[in-house]
């Protein structure tokens, strides 16, 4: 068993760094392509955000843009923004931080790729939508047979395996805030039954659901976090200026507080930035095709905002307080360095507030996560039978995953995800020509001074079209003569 162990850990650790050397340059690609679309419509991005949602034929609500971030955020958005943020600080230094907001730059013309082609081969079902890499793949690249492929490791990744990592990490801040540790199993179970059943019951009610509950839980946490982390900057205006200037250094090699080689330092922040914020996994375009939007290149950048968000706001607010604390480095040090830096800034109940932190980012992730898989569960069968029992599997392995810490399915979950991010990237480049004429479309339409909107039959030699028939209230003119061109 130890073998096998120190088998899988050793494919994990290969294939991260080559999912890295595979993110970045079609990150690049894609910047390049676009126009460096992620920064040159950073202002339309907050307008497209704030966008109404419509209503189905039968006058139900869909899902507004601002949901659809939430539901990725949600799923984004985990405690691996508290214990992998401080896990590269302490290995790589304070450079980590900047090639993480580099990444997050690039990243961003992925995100904007996949989640408009999420949106253009979306599906209807019911007053939502849903699609994915599944669906593009499939009904844009006609090869069902990767799709489904696609769609089994999500379902398996994130909505079961995934999830328990995240019960696991709310079990054990919760037993630490409480110093409930000695009482064994018992505080586990009860905290585990509670998550599960709380999970279950807004399963049960679909992206509608889980969608009203992010767009409470999402905002909470980040101010929340902003709150906590503009304390901690307050506390030590004075040495923010020269944190800046450290990590600037550091990251380009001037300075080595770690003792790090500038290739580590480089590494470890790129691998944060990109399994923090996923952009080009292949995960968020789940979420970005749930969204009612009257234009596919709309989600994508919301979607691309949405990394902002993940990268340049909650992880830097972690990256913040470990930084101003004078840590040690050099060592692995996970969630117990930014429990650690907190006490030492703002005393004993900095841990609790941190505790209320991972609470509510891996509650969120729980929903998000799930969502991911229904969504796909949903693209393998029709059956109600099936997704019940998802549900029941994803609702048990919440439970469980509070009771026992399952590392070797962790470390197998990884690899399965760089296997899907792999097939997502080659799937965004040979769509990438979709994603222009897309792109360019929405920016003529700009030009001409009227609200984008899309139709199947502006571009009819594309195939697999089938959400943007004209029905969706938000694609009429109409909608945007009562609610007004933004």
């Amino acid at each position: 068993m130890d073998a096998f162990l120190t088998f899988i850990d050793s494919v994990d650790g290969f294939l991260g760094y080559v999912l890295v050397a595979v993110l970045i340059p079609v990150g690049l690609y894609l910047t390049i392509r676009t126009g460096i679309v992620q920064l040159r419509l950073l202002p339309e991005m907050f307008k497209v955000i704030r966008e109404p949602a419509g209503h189905d034929p039968d006058g139900n609500p869909t899902i507004s843009p601002f949901r659809a971030f939430c539901i990725s955020a949600a799923s984004r958005v985990g405690t691996a923004n508290i214990t992998g943020v401080a896990l590269a600080i302490s290995i790589g230094g304070p450079g980590a931080m900047f090639w993480m907001w580099v990444t997050a730059v690039v990243g961003g013309a992925t995100a904007f790729a996949e989640s408009a082609l999420g949106q253009l081969y979306k599906v209807r079902d019911g007053a939502a939508f849903r699609g994915g890499p599944a669906y593009y793949i499939t009904k844009g690249l006609n090869a069902p047979a990767i799709g489904a492929l696609f769609a089994v490791i999500v379902a398996v990744v994130y909505g079961i395996v995934f999830n328990t990592v995240q019960s696991n990490s709310i079990t054990d801040s919760l037993a630490a805030s409480f110093d409930a540790e000695s009482s064994g199993n018992l505080f586990a179970v009860v905290v585990g039954a509670i998550i599960a059943v709380a999970a279950g019951i807004i399963f049960v009610g679909g992206v509608h659901r889980i969608s009203a509950i992010a767009a409470v839980i999402v905002p909470v946490m980040a101010v929340l976090y902003l709150v906590l982390g503009v304390i901690v900057v307050a506390l030590n205006i004075a040495e923010v200026p020269a944190m800046l200037a450290t990590v600037v250094t550091q990251a380009v090699g001037f300075d080595s507080i770690a003792g790090a080689a500038l290739g580590t330092i480089m590494m470890e922040g790129i691998r944060r930035g990109l399994f923090s914020n996923e952009a080009g996994i292949g995960s968020v375009p789940n979420a970005a095709a749930t969204a009612s939007a009257s234009h596919p290149a709309k989600q994508g950048l919301v979607q691309a905002l949405g990394v902002y968000f993940d990268t340049i706001l909650v992880c830097s607010i972690t990256g913040f307080i470990v930084l101003l604390s004078n840590p040690e480095y050099g060592s692995p040090q996970g969630s117990q360095l930014t429990q650690t830096a907190l006490s030492d800034q703002v005393g004993q109940w900095g841990v609790h507030f941190l505790t209320v932190a991972i609470f509510f980012f891996a509650f969120s992730s729980i929903l998000g996560n799930y969502y991911y898989g229904q969504s796909n569960i949903e693209y393998l069968t029709n059956s109600k039978r099936a997704l019940h029992a998802y549900q029941l599997i994803v609702v048990v392995s919440v439970f469980l995953g509070s009771v026992v810490a399952l590392d070797a399915v962790w470390t197998a979950a990884n690899i399965a995800m760089a296997i899907m991010a792999f097939i997502n990237l080659i799937a965004v480049l040979l769509l990438s020509r979709t994603v222009m004429r897309i792109l360019k479309d929405y920016q003529q339409q700009r030009r001409e001074g009227v609200e984008p909107r899309f139709h199947k039959d502006r571009m009819p030699d594309l195939v697999g079209i089938d959400a943007w028939d004209g029905t969706d209230e938000v694609t009429q003119a109409e909608f945007w003569e009562k609610h007004g061109s933004r």
